[in-house]
């Protein structure tokens, strides 16, 4: 057994499929049983009658032509990559349709892959805030979000498994935040690592998917999976905004400083380096051409990735705390235009599609 300087241990021959990450962290009581935060009681009103069976909710039965699906990608977030089709330094100028089309597949399946990833991460994070969050309705809610993520990895697993076939590892920028995320002990960053940001931008993905998409399964499931994403960012914004308030400078400048640095790795989460691979392509190569010609698809797709993180952060107070230092960073990337978009705690109820397509009605 080995132990890395990111406190991550590789368990035996299992290496491949178990990754542990050690962490330091109070387990919290709290004996007062008041249901003082009436948002997160609503909250978790809107969790319990919004609860979904991936099971008898969705028809597996539909034929997937993982080809056809892959290839509506192609018209959307796949036509960042076509600048390599002309560079004269491309390691895939020689590409054919045939290539091409492989790079769709490949690259549907890798997105997928790294939601399923990321929903297990969220699974994780989310059984680590209830155990340590120290407000009674937070724990009620955020065991709904426990078995939410549970829902999620389910689905994108068997899609994959049962639909496309073939699944990618976890990119290396998602993977090294995540165990960021796991192995800090404050309790309020693994709120803002996992429900801000990385769900945030999740929930821009799944809808840019969604409205991509025409195959049927696919598009329910992540309509279904939206809904509860929405909700669970609205659970961090309202848990946040709350203690974020009595923070002192130094310590806003932390979340800051982390928001950001969150946001520049999972830019670079979908420059898709396991698809290269899997083509026997450098993705190093790649990244460098695509940073040298800086496409307009690529500017758009990572730009709009954004567009749940920043009025979340700007609604905890995030971009104007202190000098402001968070607002310059996110206008130096390009993400500022977003801050006055809809925040997620008011999106929430809009998105909240199982509710009212299994006809319960939602709380008031």
């Amino acid at each position: 057994m080995t132990v890395t300087d990111r406190n991550v241990v590789d368990l035996g021959t299992q290496r491949d499929t178990i990754h542990a990450v050690r962490s330091d962290f109070d387990s919290t009581f709290t004996w007062d049983y008041a249901r003082s935060r009436a948002a997160l009681g609503k909250l978790y009103e809107k969790a319990k009658v919004s609860q979904w069976n991936a099971s008898t909710d969705l028809d597996w039965s539909i034929d997937v032509d993982p080809e056809k699906v892959a290839s509506e990608l192609g018209v959307g977030p796949a036509d960042r990559f076509r600048a390599l089709r002309d560079h004269p330094n491309s390691p895939v100028r020689n590409f054919g349709d045939k290539e091409w089309l492989e790079v769709a597949v490949n690259l549907q399946c890798s997105l997928l892959s790294q939601f399923l990833h990321g929903e297990q991460g969220a699974l994780l994070c989310t059984a680590r805030i209830t155990e340590t969050v120290p407000w009674i309705d937070a724990k009620y809610y955020a065991a709904t979000q426990v078995m939410d993520e549970a829902r999620h990895v389910e689905v994108f697993a068997r899609y994959l498994d049962e639909k496309l076939g073939r699944q990618f590892r976890i990119n290396d920028n998602l993977g090294a935040l995540l165990d960021d995320i796991l192995t800090d002990s404050r309790w309020d960053i693994t709120y803002l690592g996992m429900q801000i940001m990385v769900e945030g931008l999740a929930l821009a993905a799944f809808g840019m998917m969604h409205m991509i998409t025409s195959e049927p399964l696919l598009k329910k499931l992540l309509r279904y999976v939206m809904s509860d994403e929405a909700r669970h960012v609205a659970f961090g914004v309202l848990s946040l905004q709350e203690y974020y308030a009595n923070l002192g400078a130094a310590e806003l400048r932390e979340r800051q400083e982390f928001a950001f640095e969150t946001a520049h790795r999972l830019q670079r989460r979908f420059m898709q380096a396991e698809v290269w691979e899997r083509m026997s392509v450098d993705p190093r190569e790649v990244a460098r051409i695509l940073d040298e010609v800086n496409p307009p698809e690529q500017q758009q797709f990572q730009t709009m990735l954004f567009s749940k993180i920043v009025p979340n952060c700007k609604k905890l107070g995030l971009i104007d705390a202190g000098d402001g230092w968070l607002r310059e960073r996110f206008s130096e990337i390009g993400i500022i235009q977003f801050e006055d978009w809809v925040d997620t705690g008011e999106e929430y109820a809009l998105l909240d599609e199982v509710a009212k397509d299994r006809g319960h009605p939602l709380p008031a």
